[in-house]
C-alpha cells in the first residue's frame, strides 16, 4: 500500500519517510514514529493500517541522522543496536529529531488538505509526547508506552494539543507509580493503562498482547476521528 518518499527538513536534510495513502480522499493524516528498530515492517504495517482507516499516514526515519537504512528485529542484538541509535539521536544538538517530525506534519498537512495526529510507540512515544508539546500543525497525540515520558523533565512539558497516553502496567522500563505521578501532573491527557507489557501494540514482539492493542486501537480511532477527521 506504501511507498518511500523524502521529506524536506528545515536544515535541508532529505529524510526518508514511509507514506501510505489510503484509497479515497483523506479524512487526515496520521504521523507514526517508530521504536528503536527503525521503519521496520511492523512499523510500516501500522502505517497501513491507519491507511486502511482513511488516513494518510507517513513514518519518518527517525535514525536517518546518525544511521540511514536502520531496519531492525526484535532479539536481544537488535535491541542493543537499536538502543545505541536512539542514544546517539538523543545526543544530537537541538532541534535534532524533532525537525524531521515537524517535516513530516508538515509534508502531511498539505498531503491530506486536512489535520494531523501522530502515534508514536515505545522511544516513537516518548518523540510523540515532545511533538505535542513543541512542535506545530498537530491536532491530537497519542505516545503509546512512551520511555521517558513519565520523567520530571518530560512530565514537566504542556501539551498544545489533546493527548491519549497508553502505558503497561507489567513495563518494566515504566514504574506504574510514574504513570500515576504523570497523569496526577496532567489531568487534561486521557491515560489508559493495560495489564500488559512494554511493547504489547507490536504482534511482532513477545510481549505482544492482543486484548490490550485492540482496546488501544479502538480508543486510539475513536480519538483520532473525534479530533483529525
Amino acid at each position: 500500500m506504501g511507498t518511500m518518499i523524502e521529506l524536506k527538513t528545515a536544515d535541508g536534510t532529505a529524510v526518508p519517510a514511509y507514506e501510505a495513502r489510503p484509497a479515497g480522499k483523506p479524512r487526515g493524516a496520521v504521523v507514526v514514529i517508530q521504536e528503536i528498530f527503525g521503519v521496520n515492517s511492523h512499523i510500516r504495517n501500522v502505517a497501513d493500517a491507519y491507511a486502511a482507516e482513511g488516513y494518510l499516514a507517513v513514518a519518518p526515519a527517525a535514525f536517518h541522522r546518525v544511521k540511514p537504512g536502520v531496519e531492525l528485529g526484535y532479539s536481544e542484538a537488535d535491541m542493543g543496536e537499536g538502543f545505541g541509535y536512539k542514544t546517539a539521536v538523543e545526543a544530537l544538538p537541538a532541534p535534532g529529531v524533532m525537525q524531521d517530525i515537524q517535516a513530516a506534519i508538515d509534508h502531511a498537512a498539505k498531503a491530506c488538505g486536512g489535520k494531523v495526529g501522530i502515534v508514536g510507540y515505545c522511544w516513537g512515544g516518548l518523540l510523540t509526547w515532545r511533538s505535542a508539546c513543541l512542535l506545530s500543525g498537530l491536532s491530537a497525540a497519542a505516545p503509546y508506552y512512551g520511555g521517558g515520558v513519565t520523567t520530571p523533565e518530560e512530565t514537566a512539558r504542556q501539551p498544545k494539543v489533546p493527548v491519549l497516553a497508553h502505558f503497561a502496567e507489567e513495563d518494566k522500563w515504566i514504574p506504574l507509580d510514574t504513570v500515576q505521578a504523570f497523569a496526577k501532573a496532567h489531568p487534561e491527557v486521557e491515560v489508559h493503562t493495560y495489564a500488559a507489557h512494554h511493547g504489547f501494540n507490536c504482534d511482532q514482539r513477545g510481549a505482544w498482547h492482543e486484548p490490550s492493542a485492540k482496546l488501544a486501537r479502538e480508543r486510539t480511532l475513536a480519538f483520532f476521528a473525534k479530533h483529525v477527521g
